[in-house]
């Protein structure tokens, strides 16, 4: 048997050669035969809806017996160890069709798709192209290299002295499909794109999942940190659209603003346009400020080739900035300090500070170790990161982004009298019985929180039969119940990831937590056990044995009442698109009505997910 196994095994081997060999002349014969052609799809800018650059994509003429796609033809290829034959022969098409299209007499770039095997297979491959692109009247600085990230790359070292070859040529470098392939951020480190192309699985549908929208701001915000362009690929909506470009995508392409076509079609000018409506606010105005970013002031920047005399002479005509930021293409590459400024490069150890530095330009004199930080991230997280800071810069201007271009400063003065403000506000506004934080800090919580793109849940705690407990035992047995239950509630939350976990009290007997999703079910579990092993003190131990009690209802009338209980409603942001608090708190009071329809401790966690139900038997050991 296991001879047969053997044989059959030799059979499928040499069945498969067989194919291979096929699929590698029906890929040479194509080449030979012209059947290939090249679309060109249009990449935006937009800001103002203007043609940026054409992508040139490979499509076949015809189908055949054997291809029905262009991608069927590059897997097969990339099996018949055929790719890099196939890819060096698009890429001279996309640069003679280019060419004949008129590319020259444009100021568009020109994206080549090129696979790692390509220029790792081919050391000749850079001066093919250059004959191509010298012999076509094209220029090198106008052609990006779109280095597709889903094959794998084996020798790091040799690829990057490979893609420094090209860019040291003249050309830019960029990365496609950043997302779903093998390199990730280390591709992006080992390279140092000039563009980075964010995958088209997470541009879809963007704009109502909110963690596509999250892993785009990160890219986004890196990407613009490190002076690299973002292009957002794949849109097809209009609502998609509108999204990236509130997130400060620079460049923009995909079906909803153009289709490849054979010829340089530009027509999308007017849906760019019409689509970039006013970027949000960090938040709602508040009464107190929450956010870096609402109190950030854009101030005067230098430029990096600015000289000497000229931050001289800005400092001395502005003497209410500490600190000034050093900008370069919208993004801060430095800060020149004032006091050490003067100190160091004008007057210098020995007095000669401004002769030394005379020719020398702010580039040269800047400092690199500066704070920055998103618009969006909250004053108090701000003020944390200040104490780590060393004593030298303890007071140095706080540098703020929106999506990783300069937005504005901070003074440190500034930032203190915002924390001390919220700090007032937060103690005025505690509920006075529990000490917890009230309505106006659970609404900044949550709006944070939201503005913030955080994945969390919100729980809703109530008592079930409060008043009438309150009406049987009196309202001061009734005020130690709500203590207590807020006690509860807070170490609760404490024990399981306690520093993203927040506890308020609204008010009555109504509380509020929010946790991540993943740790709410256990928390309101842990709590509605801790509150359980209190309830034969608070109902005595004649009415806990009996597992209820008898008073009067307001028709005066006896009636029998079960004992104290808890019912959570769980609203969680992964399950909905949550856009205010307004929405949070309607959604949320139909899942904690659902709860209460339930008899004994219960919590019902979106209607969506699953329901689940404590015993309704309060007498537990």
């Amino acid at each position: 048997m296991r001879t047969k196994w053997i044989f059959d095994d030799m059979l499928t081997k040499k069945q498969k050669d067989y194919d291979l060999e096929e699929d590698r002349e029906h890929i040479y014969r194509l080449i030979d035969t012209n059947a290939l052609t090249i679309h060109f799809q249009p990449i935006y800018s937009s800001k103002d809806g203007s043609v940026y650059a054409y992508e040139a994509l490979t499509r076949l003429i015809r189908t055949s017996s054997l291809l029905n796609n262009i991608g069927e033809l590059f897997e097969r290829a990339k099996a018949a160890k055929a790719l890099a034959l196939l890819d060096a022969a698009c890429q001279e098409n996309a640069l003679v069709r280019a060419s004949q299209e008129g590319i020259t007499k444009t100021d568009s770039h020109l994206f080549i798709n090129i696979c790692p095997e390509t220029i790792m297979e081919n050391p000749g491959w850079c001066e093919i192209t250059e004959h191509y692109i010298r012999e076509w009247g094209l220029l090198k600085d106008r052609i990006v290299l779109e280095i597709t990230e889903e094959s794998a790359i084996e020798n790091y070292d040799a690829f990057q002295r490979v893609v420094n070859r090209f860019r040291d040529t003249g050309y830019k470098i960029a990365i496609d499909d950043f997302g779903v392939g093998y390199g990730g951020l280390k591709m992006l480190s080992i390279i140092e794109p000039d563009y980075v192309k964010i995958d088209r699985h997470f541009i879809s549908d963007v704009d109502k999942a909110l963690i596509k929208h999250n892993l785009v701001d990160a890219v986004t915000t890196v990407c613009h940190r490190l002076g690299i362009k973002v292009i957002a690929e794949g849109i097809e909506t209009k609502e998609e659209l509108k999204h990236v470009m509130n997130m400060g995508v620079e460049l923009l392409q995909g079906f909803y603003l153009n289709s490849p076509a054979p010829g340089l079609d530009a027509q999308a000018k007017t849906e760019i346009c019409s689509s970039r409506g006013k970027k949000p606010d960090y938040c709602c105005k508040l009464t107190e400020t929450v956010f870096i970013g609402d109190i950030a002031v854009k101030k005067k920047a230098l430029l990096p080739e600015s000289s000497l005399m000229e931050v001289f002479n800005t400092l001395i005509n502005t003497t209410d900035f500490r600190c000034m930021p050093v900008i370069d293409d919208e993004r801060i590459v430095g800060i020149i300090n004032r006091q050490r400024f003067l100190e160091n490069q004008m007057l210098g150890k020995c007095g000669y500070g401004s002769a030394l530095n005379s020719r020398k330009k702010v580039k040269d004199l800047m400092e690199t170790q500066f704070l920055v930080v998103e618009g969006s991230v909250s004053i108090e997280d701000v003020a944390n990161m200040i104490r780590l800071r060393k004593i030298e810069h303890l007071y140095d201007d706080v540098c703020v982004t929106k999506n990783g271009k300069y937005l504005g400063a901070v003074t440190i003065s500034e930032l203190l009298a915002a924390v001390t403000e919220k700090s007032i506000s937060l103690a005025k506004n505690a509920n006075p019985l529990t000490g917890l934080p009230g309505n106006k800090s659970i609404y900044d919580e949550i709006n944070k929180r939201l503005t913030q793109n955080m994945h969390f849940d919100i729980c809703y705690i109530d008592l079930d039969n409060f008043k009438p407990y309150n009406d049987n035992y009196g309202f001061e047995k009734g005020d130690i119940v709500i203590k207590t239950l807020g006690i509860v509630i807070e170490e609760s939350a404490q024990t399981l990831q306690h520093d993203f976990n927040f506890v308020g009290h609204i008010g009555g007997d109504d509380f509020i937590l929010l946790s991540h999703p993943n740790m709410s079910m256990p928390i309101c579990n842990l709590l509605i056990d801790s509150f359980k092993s209190t309830l034969r003190a608070f109902h005595g131990e004649k009415d806990y044995e009996a597992g209820y009690y008898e008073s009067l209802n307001r028709k005066g009338q006896h009636e029998r009442y079960d004992l104290l209980s808890l019912s959570i409603g769980i609203v969680s942001t992964e399950v909905y698109k949550i856009e205010s608090v307004a929405q949070l708190a309607s959604i949320a009071s139909e899942v904690k009505k659902a709860a209460k329809s339930k008899q004994g401790f219960s919590i019902v966690r979106d209607k969506r997910m699953h329901d689940h139900k404590h015993t309704a038997d309060s007498r537990v050991n």
